[in-house]
């Protein structure tokens, strides 16, 4: 009887062993939170096919919400040959689904005789087992029955932990030894409906979800106890940095604003050359009205472009149109080395505005009246400094409008800082503001062409998607 169960056993256990480790089918998944196709296909991709097969392993790029994975669609379909239409499920070299009726009429039976199918990636085909997450490009959500990843950034020590999140029987043992934190959202966004998990966590910055349905020991509200949360906020990815600060210095160097700050400087030392201390908190004024107004101006630019991305016909070449618009600054710039007219279109203030913005800045006496002033006066510095700002806040539109503020904070940092240079510089006596603004008019061709040159390739770099 003892040898009949033993053999029942070791039969029952070659049987399993395949079951067991049995390479996951991979495939990948491009869609659109607010397109109207993918909302018919994201809850039959992300939660019917992943719980019919649990072996199934989605890849999904939001392309919409999420910029940096827009030009992926274009690498991807580079290498797949897929098309651009959404939504779309790449299954292997040459093989795709594409449109919502093929995917709810032919992707569960395609599946069927996928089993073992590896990850169709930009860098080739690779089991989900062997891959490495931190090597992926974007910011892709995993899903795997009752179970998603979302955020980044992946890292090499991160990627064998939220595989085996994803795939391990015991999500509270494995949760034992991790880092994590408990995480306020318990949902993720699909195209037309939010998808709730009973469970949620941030592991350096990285959200895993997933259902009690499964997991061993079924654990309450996971994370309550969670250890050090070492997270990282996700807002500065993607060479987010960077493009801001790319962008940010090249309004800084606009000889519009430098010319304005000059302007008010000569008027404050005119009326009273001796009082030094008025000049300090007069530019520090006029300073800080600047960095306010504008950073309320950022704000609404972000909320405008968040609004025009609703509409889905543009939303996936809005990216691309940023682009062609920071080379086509570039390029206007680079004319005003080449050939310079003062008031240049969009570099530079126009002519018939400088004898008003002239009249009201020569009656500042006081820091009140520049910070006044300065709210004032950059309703006239928006049509020549406008041009870079608006493709920061389209960068920036992607993330939650209050998420922004840090990176609008970044930005307008650096462009008063020679506000600020100058101010200090005249305020120690180390030149007179003569000389700066002497200074400006001199190199004013020198300064588009920095200002030009940086945008240019900054814009060709978002074209090719480089960054």
């Amino acid at each position: 009887m003892i040898r009949k169960f033993s053999a029942l056993a070791f039969i029952l256990f070659l049987i399993m062993i395949p079951a067991a480790f049995a390479q996951k089918t991979c495939v990948v998944y491009f869609t659109g939170i607010g397109c109207p196709h993918c909302a018919k296909t994201d809850p039959f991709v992300l939660e019917d096919l992943t719980k019919k097969f649990d072996d199934l392993v989605v890849i999904e790029f939001e392309i919409y919400q999420d910029q940096s994975n827009a030009p992926l669609m274009y690498e991807y379909h580079e290498k797949y040959k897929f098309g651009l239409r959404l939504p779309a499920l790449l299954l292997g070299e040459g093989d795709s689904i594409v449109t919502d009726t093929l995917i709810l009429n032919s992707a569960e039976s395609a599946l069927r005789g996928l089993a073992g199918n590896p990850c169709p990636l930009l860098q080739g085909t690779v089991t989900f087992e062997e891959l490495d997450l931190s090597s992926m490009k974007g910011k892709p959500k995993i899903w795997v029955d009752g179970r998603a990843i979302e955020g980044r950034p992946f890292n090499v020590k991160q990627s064998s932990l939220l595989k085996a999140l994803l795939l391990g029987n015991d999500v509270p043992a494995l949760l034992n030894d991790a880092i994590y934190s408990a995480s306020s959202s318990k949902s993720l966004q699909l195209s037309g409906k939010e998808v709730e998990f009973d469970n949620a966590v941030k592991i350096l910055g990285v959200s895993f979800l997933w259902n009690d349905e499964g997991a061993k020991g079924k654990t309450s509200r996971a994370g309550g106890t969670g250890k050090t949360a070492e997270e990282t906020s996700g807002i500065m990815t993607n060479m987010t940095i960077p493009k801001i600060l790319s962008l940010a210095a090249v309004d800084a160097v606009n000889p519009c604003a430098l010319a304005v700050l000059s302007l008010m400087l000569i008027a404050i030392i005119t009326h009273n050359p001796e009082n030094k201390r008025n000049v300090l908190l007069s530019g520090l004024a006029f300073t800080v009205s600047v960095f306010v107004m504008y950073l309320v101006y950022g704000l609404i630019i972000i909320r405008f472009l968040q609004v025009i991305q609703t509409l889905t016909s543009i939303r996936l070449v809005l990216y691309k149109v940023l682009g062609v618009a920071a080379i086509g600054l570039g390029i206007l710039n680079i004319k005003d080395f080449i050939r310079y007219k003062p008031g240049g279109f969009g570099t530079e203030m126009s002519m018939f505005l400088r004898p008003t913005v002239g009249r009201t800045i020569s009656g500042i006496t006081s820091p009140k009246g520049a910070f006044v002033i300065g709210a004032f006066v950059t309703v006239f510095l928006l049509p020549c400094t406008i041009g870079p700002y608006v493709i920061a806040g389209g960068i920036l539109s992607t993330m939650e409008l209050l998420k922004t503020i840090p990176s609008l904070f970044l930005y307008n940092f650096v462009f008063v800082l020679p506000m600020l240079a100058i101010t200090g510089i005249v305020y120690g006596g180390i030149t007179s503001i003569e000389n700066v603004s002497g200074w400006k008019d001199r190199n004013i061709k020198c300064l588009h062409l920095v200002a030009g040159a940086i945008i240019f390739l900054l814009g060709a770099a978002m074209i090719m998607g480089w960054v």
